[in-house]
């Protein structure tokens, strides 16, 4: 087909999985990407994360993620020279599960399975429009934040224009995907991501 000739060249297609609502409740492990993985965050010395004044900005902002969002709980997150991991805890947005410390466990009784999420029901309208509060405008207003911040004090920055987002469904794989994100910096030489585009 001819869009399949200009496909990842021209055009970018959506990452998002397909008849789900990103504001359910659930746990998300996100991965952003800085610009052609420059190494804006920082530095790993002897297997541990040194942070540049922009990995500060970075960390400080995504610990207010749950300050802005309070039906946002942080799972375990890393800051890399040249992307993030994170897992975001998404609860309902009456605050029924309050927000907790820092670092909490995903906890997936409490959140519903992927397949009892119904459709969206307008999916075209939702990839053109990210709803407010789903995972897609949080990472949009976390990455503006932080492009903001570092414009303000001329610190060299930039993003991939997309993230990575997983669907975490069991607590055995919020463990080894939080084992993953915390033994990232130890494991920096083998990661996928440790060479430049």
């Amino acid at each position: 087909m001819a869009t399949e000739k200009y496909l990842n060249k021209y055009r970018i297609a959506s990452a998002r999985l397909q008849n789900w609502d990103y504001r359910s409740r659930g746990a998300y492990f996100i991965t952003i990407c800085t610009a052609n993985r420059e190494h804006y965050f920082g530095e790993i010395e002897n297997g541990k994360m040194k942070l540049s004044h922009l990995g500060v900005i970075a960390d400080i902002f995504w610990h207010e993620i749950p300050a802005r969002k309070p039906f946002i709980k942080l799972g375990e997150y890393v800051i890399m020279p040249n992307h993030i991991h994170g897992i975001l805890i998404v609860g309902v947005h009456d605050n029924q599960y309050p927000q907790q410390q820092p670092q909490q466990q995903c906890h997936l009784q409490q959140f519903p399975t992927v397949n009892n999420t119904p459709p969206l029901k307008n999916e075209t309208m939702s990839k053109k429009s990210p709803k407010p509060n789903s995972i897609s405008t949080i990472i949009r207003s976390y990455k503006s934040a932080v492009t903001k911040h570092a414009n303000r004090l001329g610190i060299a920055n930039g993003w991939q224009t997309r993230f990575h987002d997983h669907i975490i469904r069991d607590d055995a794989s919020c463990d080894r995907i939080s084992n993953y994100i915390k033994n990232n910096p130890a494991n920096w030489k083998d990661d996928r991501f440790h060479k430049k585009l």
